[in-house]
């Protein structure tokens, strides 16, 4: 009896705090008014805005474009800016994304900071050419079951410059799963000499937001909202020797990157590894083959972790990092690009660090 008392004692309380939490969160959105706030951007930048919001939602309102790859959910802890004033302590939802080193420096998560009174920041200059498009769905294809790849007409503006690698915002509307807007990352696997088109390879995730949407709802000729480009993800300006390392959709910057060097007649050595889990996850072998002749020192390394019976697969098979691993005898110059989940982005870093390729040489955009 004592024991059961304890437990109704304890279910009790947690029950209360989680009343009165839920109560807190509720009266914060509902009664709270926090008036008009000014967001100070960069020392010469001003902005005001109605208080309350999240600053990333504040700033997008204003056509200023901070990355996120989860639509503001603080799951992707890319949307950091620094804050020179006083913005309260840290969230806990915040944390989880920020190093120590960070901390000190006063870097906020944009998408989790709510603004309660005027605000400083500081944000990198080239986020203010950052621009959003309508565009117009010109196809719908399906590479593999559960990869398809969208290709965009951009309306207005029509044209857009970015660098090989880099990624773009989409704009989910509001339907069944969700009741707002939200948006979501996905680098762009289209050649940069092509302004006027975006293309995306966008692979289905079980009950994600986005990508019910393209899959289920999506169709050749609906009107589309994107904002772009951003990220570091680019290929850089050197002689090294160059290692490439994707699996799935991670397919799409690098393809981008590829067709880019093409292009440009840039000639260096190349070995693209791309981790899949059967044949049947594999897809673009034949433009990867038609890049190997245009590429003289690029070779194409596809791996199966999981081949299965009748297949007759007679390629590379084990975990990424294993074809890595056997492949890579020195990571003497050289430079890699990773593109994938955060666990095989990781796993691989290990691989190419315990090779010798140092690891400010190791380049990805974490979408998480």
């Amino acid at each position: 009896m004592p024991v059961q008392a304890l437990l109704i004692g304890i279910g009790a309380i947690c029950g209360v705090s989680t009343f009165l939490a839920i109560l807190m969160v509720i009266a914060d959105a509902t009664i709270a008014n926090y008036g008009d706030v000014k967001i100070k951007i960069n020392e010469d930048k001003e902005v005001e805005v109605t208080g309350g919001k999240p600053l990333l939602s504040s700033l997008m309102e204003q056509r200023i474009f901070i990355p996120s790859a989860c639509g503001g959910r603080g799951s992707c802890g890319l949307c950091k800016v620094k804050v020179t004033s006083d913005a309260g302590e840290y969230l806990p939802t915040e944390l989880p994304w920020i190093t120590d080193e960070e901390k000190k420096d006063n870097i906020r998560l944009a998408c989790q900071l709510k603004l309660k009174k005027d605000i400083s920041i500081r944000i990198p200059e080239e986020l203010f050419n950052v621009k959003e498009y309508l565009a117009e769905v010109v196809s719908l294809k399906d590479l593999t079951y559960d990869i398809k790849q969208v290709t965009l007409k951009l309306i207005n503006p029509d044209d857009i410059s970015f660098k090989a690698g880099q990624y773009i915002q989409f704009k989910v509307p509001e339907y069944e799963m969700t009741a707002e807007p939200v948006y979501r990352a996905y680098s762009m696997a289209s050649h940069p000499s092509r302004k006027n088109e975006v293309e995306l390879e966008v692979r289905l995730v079980s009950n994600g937001i986005c990508t019910t949407y393209i899959f289920e709802h999506l169709k050749a000729g609906d009107s589309v909202t994107i904002n772009g480009p951003y990220g570091d993800f680019f290929l850089r300006d050197t002689d090294s020797d160059i290692i490439f390392i994707a699996g799935g959709s991670g397919m799409a910057p690098i393809k981008s990157i590829l067709n880019d060097m093409a292009d440009r007649g840039v000639e260096r050595n190349i070995v693209y590894f791309f981790g899949a889990r059967s044949v049947r996850d594999l897809f673009l072998l034949e433009e990867m083959k038609e890049l190997e002749k245009k590429l003289h020192n690029f070779t194409f390394v596809p791996a199966l972790s999981e081949p299965q019976l009748g297949e007759n697969w007679k390629g590379e098979t084990g975990l990424i990092t294993e074809v890595l691993d056997r492949h890579l005898k020195s990571g003497e110059n050289v430079e890699a690009y990773l593109c994938g989940s955060p666990g095989m982005i990781d796993a691989t870093k290990e691989v190419l660090i315990k090779r010798g390729v140092p690891e400010g040489l190791i380049y990805y955009d974490k979408f998480g």
